[in-house]
């Protein structure tokens, strides 16, 4: 019997469909998970935060911004540590710049399921088990460029794999691969000065995961990869030398078809939706921005938004906070962001932690997330 591991349940916990509810899934969802500890403590954003090390998974655009010539960075983000401690999201990014104008950059993401043991009888899972390690990773390439002195443009390439199959006598399922890329915008102007303070504006948007579905077995239904738009906006109020506190916003939606196809028991009754199966990766994109069954109404509802704070003190010690939002019948998800940031040379140490503020069950609640940055070389800016 054909089987793969439906680790679905644990990865997305918080998008199931009911059937009054038409939560957007696709394959491969932990591509639009924060990797990084201080854009998950402004409530999950960074496409038009100041640029840094993991800029590849949020905009790769702002590494022409990027304020050194080398830069190295590694996160590290527990799973579902209520129930196992074996789940995680590793990052590892490495960017360096051309000249003054272009940066060239490249990612690992490497995301483990834990263990999983298993057997074609009881007695052989007590006797003899066969231990699996499900795992996901995705490898990105980068490069940026500044089209002028006040906005920069990017394009990225992606390879993504997913083994989340479980062998067994008669197993049939593979390790689904796949190709992406992505295009990616970012604008900062210079220090503007106003009355009492002086600021600097900051916009950018980034389409990303544009590929062909994830396809496990040969005659087996296929899934969409993670296709998203960010757009979003900030603000930096500079106070003086050693304050300043950014405001940013940024709005996100899938791209790929809203679930419109009822599933039916065998009375009739609806129990849920899915996605139809003859939409191509190109024509998803445009559908869906209209394909939602209630029409725009409906269409709204699977933006999600998420507003951010980061205070920033010499440019050595910052304390960060965010709120992300969710409508509740696309997901549910709502929760509260903390964090901070400290510098010490040349290495940046930033934590955050994640509050639900939902009852719907958030894989990362109550969670601690670090990450490391290495800057070398000159300053840029």
């Amino acid at each position: 019997m054909k089987q793969l591991i439906t680790l679905f349940f644990f990865i997305t916990l918080f998008q199931f469909s009911f059937a009054q509810n038409r939560v957007v899934t696709t394959g491969v969802p932990f591509l639009n998970i924060a990797p990084d500890a201080r854009s998950a403590a402004l409530g999950d954003q960074g496409v038009a935060t100041s640029a840094d090390a993991f800029s590849n998974h949020w905009n790769p655009a702002k590494f022409a911004f990027a304020p050194n010539e080398i830069g190295a960075a590694i996160s590290y983000t527990p799973y579902l540590s209520k129930l196992v401690n074996d789940i995680f999201l590793a990052n590892l990014t490495y960017y360096r710049a051309i000249d003054d104008r272009s940066t060239w950059a490249v990612g690992l993401r490497y995301f483990s399921l834990g263990e999983i043991i298993t057997g074609n009888t009881p007695q052989e899972i007590l006797n003899n088990p066969l231990i699996l390690r499900p795992n996901e990773f995705v490898l990105d390439a980068s490069y940026a460029l500044k089209l002028s002195d006040k906005f920069s443009m990017a394009i990225q390439g992606s390879f993504i794999t997913s083994d989340l199959k479980l062998e067994t006598d008669n197993n049939e399922s593979v390790a689904a691969s796949t190709v992406s890329v992505g295009v990616s915008g970012f604008y900062e102007s210079y220090e503007v000065p106003y009355s009492n303070f002086s600021g600097i504006w900051r916009a950018g948007f980034n389409i990303s995961n544009i590929g062909p579905k994830l396809k496990y077995e040969d005659e087996g239904e296929s899934d969409f990869l993670p296709t998203n738009l960010k757009l979003g906006g900030g603000f930096d109020f500079i106070f003086d030398s050693y304050n300043k506190l950014n405001v940013s916003l940024e709005i996100n939606k899938l791209l790929v078809p809203s679930p419109s196809e009822p599933v039916t028991d065998s009375d009739g009754n609806i129990t849920g939706y899915r996605q139809p199966d003859d939409v191509g990766v190109l024509s998803g994109i445009f559908k869906s921005f209209g394909d939602a069954p209630n029409g725009f109404n409906e269409e709204l509802k699977e933006f999600t938004w998420a507003l951010g704070a980061e205070f920033m003190y010499d440019e050595s010690f910052a304390l960060r906070a965010g709120y992300f939002n969710e409508n509740e019948l696309k997901g549910a998800r709502k929760f509260i962001t903390l964090g901070a940031g400290f510098k010490y040379n040349t290495i940046d140490i930033d934590l955050s932690y994640l509050i639900s503020a939902t009852r719907v069950v958030n894989p990362l609640e109550n969670t601690l997330r670090f990450s490391l940055t290495f800057n070398f070389g000159e300053e840029r800016y």
